[in-house]
Parts: C-alpha cells; structure tokens; sequence
C-alpha cells in the first residue's frame, strides 16, 4: 500500500513539472524575451560586421606548376607470371 502511494505521488510531481515547464515555455513573455534576445544577437553581429577591415587579396599567381617527366622506365609486372616463378 505504502509503494504504491509513493509511485502516485512521484507521478504526480512529474506531472506537475511536466505542467509547469510547458506553461513557462508557451507563455508570452518567454516568447518575447527570446525573440528580444534573437534580435539583439543579430543587431550585435551587424555592428561587429560593419568594423571588421577588409583584407587585400594577396594569393595571385601563387601556385607552381612542376612538369613531371614520364620517362621513368615502368616494369610491367604479369599476375600470372609473378606466381608461376619460383624466385
């Protein structure tokens, strides 16, 4: 008897959380604080975009190009073969 009132009462507090968050969370004044706080994010990074200094462009003709020579003699190497030599 005594378990299951403790299981009642348990219940019934996260329940009561459970209310009393989701009427926080839907209620108008935190919708207008987070829309505040979202508009004053975006009105700072406005103003911090507007100091930043432009830098000059400076990686023109920056890349090498290396001529590579395929003369190098390649050997061919059969699978066959490979397994067919005993050395």
């Amino acid at each position: 008897m005594l378990k299951e009132i403790k299981y009642l009462i348990f219940t019934f507090i996260i329940c009561l959380f459970l209310f009393f968050v989701g009427k926080y969370y839907f209620s108008d004044n935190n919708k207008k604080n987070s829309y505040r706080s979202l508009k004053s994010i975006d009105e700072k990074i406005n103003h911090y975009a507007k100091k930043l200094p432009i830098l000059e462009d400076d990686t023109k003709n920056i890349i090498e190009y290396v001529e590579q020579s395929n003369k190098k003699k390649n050997k061919k190497f059969n699978f066959w073969k490979l397994l067919e030599s005993d050395e």
